[in-house]
């Protein structure tokens, strides 16, 4: 599933917002400013974001900058009561992807947000291709050539999700919270089982190698 953070300290379009992403099928997380949109990006993974500019503590600005000084990627759609052609060439500078203005229409939202995820490579697809190899999203399967395997639940979402993101480091955390949900029992030592169970399965296929990162955590390399 797709996860949206929506950056707003205004509660009632930041409820508008939480309840019409939904209604579509997002995950969203919420916070009222930069601040705590930065907490929620070091324990989860976030595919999209929605960036008020006017905000306390931290504003949609400094917090657009604060990313790009971390090489960090992730799409960012800022919606603002700002519609000055200086305003929004300077939210373009600190890498910002689309902009859209205040008050909100929920449709233009949504298609925007849909053209970003197309562009980010990172809409809804249920299959993935890497070489010979074929993920199915549907049926949990990876296949090469004639080696097919059909995976638990979680091994399958844990490679899908690295596999989609090349490269991308991910925290244990954020994998937990991700695959497993927040509200889990299970602790992030199951994140280290299920690498290695992925790894003896597929230690026969070149196209790819999941890799840890000393201290932080785990990504898939495309070989």
């Amino acid at each position: 599933m797709i996860k949206i953070l929506v950056v707003e300290d205004d509660k009632h379009v930041r409820k508008l917002m939480n309840a019409v992403l939904k209604r579509e099928g997002y995950d969203v997380v919420t916070a009222e400013n930069g601040r705590e949109a930065l907490e929620v990006l070091e324990v989860q993974h976030i595919d999209l974001i929605i960036l008020d500019i006017m905000m306390p503590e931290m504003d949609g600005y400094e917090f657009a900058e604060e990313l790009k000084e971390a090489d960090n990627r992730i799409p960012i759609l800022m919606a603002t009561a700002k519609q000055l052609p200086e305003d929004k060439k300077k939210g373009f500078r600190l890498g910002t992807d689309d902009y859209m203005t205040k008050p909100v229409d929920t449709e233009e939202m949504l298609l925007r947000i849909q053209a970003l995820l197309r562009r980010s490579q990172i809409a809804s697809a249920r299959k993935l291709v890497i070489g010979r190899v074929h993920l199915d999203y549907d049926t949990l399967t990876v296949t090469r050539d004639e080696d097919k395997q059909t995976l638990p639940q979680k091994e399958f979402y844990l490679l899908y999700k690295l596999l989609s993101y090349p490269d991308r480091i991910f925290t244990r955390i954020q994998l937990m919270d991700e695959i497993w949900g927040m509200d889990s029992e299970s602790t992030d030592t199951t994140v280290n089982v299920h690498i290695n169970r992925l790894r003896k399965r597929f230690e026969a296929y070149p196209e790819f190698e999941l890799v840890s990162v000393r201290g932080l955590g785990y990504k898939a390399v495309r070989t």
